[in-house]
């Protein structure tokens, strides 16, 4: 507040003459604005020169007590159904139970908020980033293993397979561990269900891909056959395979809203109704879609090509018995390798060993059995 104003005020207020014209002139104020404040420092007196909230008086926008009570039910009620209870799906509860016209998603978020429903967090605003998706169904499927705990503590996997275009959960498989066997038990019933995909994308565990290890592993193998390319993350990036890492979280709040399960087929009877759950409600990524709506949605893709024959190149060191370890079996080079580094040119099965410029071995993987025993093929030497 400006001293000299101040002052002037005080003194009409009192009575003394002051040519009002002029200095409201000389200091760029409106008469009614001066005589304003004259009223207000008669009233109250230096009270009167305190700022007034420009709040309206009247909310005609603003819902009543019943909206508020009908935001926090919608709440207490997805979280107790291991559901988001955010703004966007409190307002989809309230506009699905007919609520007209439903609040707006920032109504809802101040209702929390004036409530301590919600605390302001600025530093976690998400920032605005590109999303990817691929632009056909099960033009890419991730899959992924999630640890979980029986009723009684034991560790158990639930293997989660999502359509990367829809976020369709094509399978959820309740399994003793993340291991070959039950993944591609897994795989199995999601093509039976939703036709092969293009390709696969998982992480780094060795029940998906041995890509970075330099070996192919059975569940590649089998995908090969399929025509279905097997890929997967860089290491330690699992930023790659963000929306199954995040369905993860889904899934672990709505099975933290349930009892847990005493077996596995008890916990697999969880996950078949968490996936008619989460196939069939609206997705915030999917622009208010389901995930459901959104597969069936577009034609879907499928593999162009028949059986692929995947290839690589790796080095393995040669034990003191002279083996080396490869894609799960152990190859027999001899003893006079002992020591040295082989290199591993391999495509499918079939499997090429070179000791610097000298074969040491080829041969196709006998899958029935672990050691590879030697022939009596002796190793061709470079002349």
């Amino acid at each position: 507040m400006d001293p000299e104003f101040v002052s002037a005020v005080a003194r009409v207020a009192h009575g003394e003459r002051v040519n009002v014209a002029r200095f409201c002139r000389g200091h760029g104020l409106s008469r009614d604005t001066f005589y304003k404040y004259v009223a207000r420092f008669r009233a109250e007196g230096a009270d009167g020169f305190t700022r007034r909230s420009t709040a309206p008086h009247r909310r005609p926008t603003a819902f009543g007590a019943s909206v508020a009570e009908a935001v926090l039910r919608a709440r207490k009620e997805l979280a107790d159904e291991g559901l988001d209870n955010g703004p966007i799906s409190i307002r989809w509860r309230l506009e699905d139970a007919g609520l007209v016209p439903p609040p707006s998603q920032s109504s809802v978020y101040r209702i929390l908020r004036a409530r301590g429903q919600i605390v302001p967090q600025p530093r976690k605003k998400p920032k605005t980033r590109r999303r990817f998706e691929y632009a056909d169904p099960n033009g890419c499927w991730q899959i992924d293993g999630m640890e979980h705990c029986l009723a009684d503590g034991t560790k158990v996997c639930i293997i989660q397979i999502l359509d990367d275009h829809s976020r369709l959960s094509i399978g959820c498989h309740a399994a003793a561990s993340e291991n070959s066997a039950d993944t591609w038990a897994a795989l199995r019933q999601a093509f039976a269900g939703h036709g092969l995909p293009v390709r696969i994308l998982s992480d780094n565990g060795l029940a998906f891909s041995g890509k970075h290890r330099g070996r192919m592993v059975e569940t590649e193998r089998r995908l090969a056959e399929r025509g279905i390319t097997a890929i997967a993350s860089s290491p330690r990036h699992p930023q790659t395979c963000g929306k199954d890492e995040r369905s993860h979280q889904t899934l672990q709040k709505w099975l933290a809203a349930r009892p847990p399960a005493d077996t596995l087929p008890a916990l697999q009877q969880l996950l078949d109704d968490y996936q008619n759950v989460y196939n069939n409600r609206r997705h915030q990524s999917l622009d208010g879609q389901t995930p459901r709506q959104r597969y069936d949605a577009r034609p879907k893709a499928a593999p162009t090509t028949g059986p692929r024959r995947p290839s690589g190149v790796t080095a393995r060191p040669v034990s003191a018995t002279g083996v080396i370890a490869f894609s799960g079996c152990s190859i027999v080079l001899g003893r006079q390798w002992a020591g040295r580094t082989a290199t591993v040119y391999w495509q499918n099965d079939r499997v090429t060993v070179m000791i610097g410029d000298t074969l040491a071995r080829q041969l196709t993987l006998d899958r029935s059995v672990r050691y590879q025993r030697l022939t009596n093929q002796k190793p061709s030497t470079k002349s």
